[in-house]
């Protein structure tokens, strides 16, 4: 007669219990490379068109809405939203820019202008801008000392 009780049976190996831990060294070396890949690529998303601002000591304003970003390279390239434009278009994008805001006054327009640029291209953009309606600009400079 077989006795059945709570010991193993001869001549079958014992069941292990299920592994209630979670091996968790996988887990955090994964992590640690999506990390290491967000740093990296992080600064690499900041489009736009490389300047050399001036410094200023402004403090950087707080805004609700994104504003429309203008540069103007070294070159005196004209950049409206980082696609170029012809001096001689530059009139009507702004028109555009003007009728498509839903904003009274219009929308914030961002000036960026690198700092070895001649006055008088800087002044050309802000008379197209303030011709086309755009009165709210900012002129973007980088926080530094008094020079």
């Amino acid at each position: 007669m077989a006795m059945n009780g709570p010991g193993p049976v001869s001549g079958r190996k014992s069941r292990r219990a299920p592994m209630a831990e979670i091996n968790v060294t996988p887990l955090v070396d994964v992590m640690l490379v999506l990390l290491i890949i967000f740093m990296v690529t992080a600064p690499m998303m900041q489009s736009g068109v490389q300047v050399d601002l001036p410094e200023s000591k402004a403090e950087a304003l707080t805004q609700e809405e994104e504003p429309v970003g203008i540069t103007i390279d070294p070159s005196g390239i004209i950049y409206v939203q980082d696609v170029p434009v012809a001096p001689e278009d530059l009139a009507a994008r702004l028109g555009e820019i003007r009728t498509a805001s839903s904003e009274e006054a219009g929308p914030r327009v961002m000036l960026r202008a690198d700092q070895s640029l001649n006055y008088g291209i800087v002044m050309n953009v802000m008379g197209e801008l303030n011709a086309a309606g755009l009165r709210r600009i900012s002129m973007v400079s980088v926080s530094g000392g008094a020079n």
